[in-house]
């Protein structure tokens, strides 16, 4: 069975990964999530953050 995460979890831990204060394998072992889910999240985030910002 899969896990599912909300979007504020999910927020809440790419967030910590940009401050870069710890690494990704550091979350992961903290969030016992794999360390490529994170980088997933990472990368749908960076991706996304341009349409929020846009104007309109």
């Amino acid at each position: 069975m899969r896990k599912s995460y909300s979007g504020e979890f999910k927020a809440k831990v790419v967030l910590e990964i940009l401050k870069e204060e710890k690494t990704i394998s550091q979350i992961a072992s903290e969030y016992g999530i794999h360390p490529n889910q994170l980088l997933k999240w990472k990368k749908e985030a960076i991706r996304s953050l341009a349409e929020v910002l846009e104007d309109g």
